[in-house]
């Protein structure tokens, strides 16, 4: 996509020849160069639909009514949003959780409360985490199932209780220093709802095609993999695996 977008803006090749990779300032200048080429290639515009699909969403899930002047295809995606979700009544709504144990943290889309029919067709009644997809879900089952066995055993946080001051690399590496007593730690956290942490749900709502579908995701297995992606992060990490030869032979 970067060599798309260069192709159509061929300034940017005039730009990128002035830099020098070796440097520190060349590669951040770099860096821009290749996001304004992928940009301009149209990589961003499903992400940028996405998001805004996400916030109408949130219209929907309040109650409220929708922006004035929004585009039919909106309208009718919004539409199959609310048929789809009929069924269930939102707890919360983007709050962001930590899970210490495997040192992550997000924000997940929905807390749901649904009673019906479930995963093997028998009813059931509870709170469940819920994410809506305005991508494909063709080949992202495992990941998204990962995701929301994460949300689901995590703790919410407020981030805002301990705030950076600025998001330069130095206030960063300050603040990751600094100590701050165990009681008033305590206060950003509190207690996630008691949701499944055995089934998910998926609310895929492609943009532009008016139709949204709903999928259990099975967080035990998503839950599983977690551990296993934990696992291999540690492992990238080990040194010195290889140990060069000594003496003469």
């Amino acid at each position: 996509m970067a060599l798309v977008g260069a192709a159509r803006e061929r300034s940017l090749l005039d730009e990128a020849c002035s830099l020098d990779p070796d440097t520190r300032e060349g590669k951040s200048a770099l860096d821009a160069l290749a996001e304004r080429a992928v940009t301009r290639a149209g990589a961003n515009v499903k992400r940028e639909r996405g998001t805004h699909l996400h916030s109408l969403s949130e219209y929907v899930d309040r109650g409220e009514e929708l922006p004035p002047g929004i585009a039919p295809a909106d309208l009718a995606d919004m539409a199959a949003y609310k048929m789809a979700t009929v069924a269930f009544d939102v707890v919360a709504m983007e709050q962001f959780v930590v899970v210490s144990e495997l040192a992550v943290g997000g924000t997940f889309d929905r807390v749901l409360h649904y009673e019906g029919p479930g995963p093997d067709g028998r009813p059931v009644s509870g709170l469940y985490v819920g994410d809506l997809k305005t991508g494909s879900v063709q080949y992202g089952g495992l990941k998204m199932a990962t995701q929301l066995a994460v949300y689901s055993r995590g703790e919410l946080y407020d981030h805002t209780a301990f705030p950076v001051e600025s998001r330069s690399p130095r206030a960063l590496a300050a603040w990751k220093k600094r100590e701050v007593p165990a009681a008033l730690a305590a206060t950003a956290y509190s207690s996630m709802p008691a949701v499944s942490q055995d089934w998910g749900i998926i609310i895929h709502l492609p943009a532009g095609e008016a139709r949204c579908t709903l999928y259990w995701a099975d967080l035990r297995a998503g839950w599983e993999t977690a551990g296993l992606a934990q696992d291999i992060r540690r492992a990238r990490s080990i040194k010195g695996s290889l140990v060069p030869f000594t003496g003469n032979h």
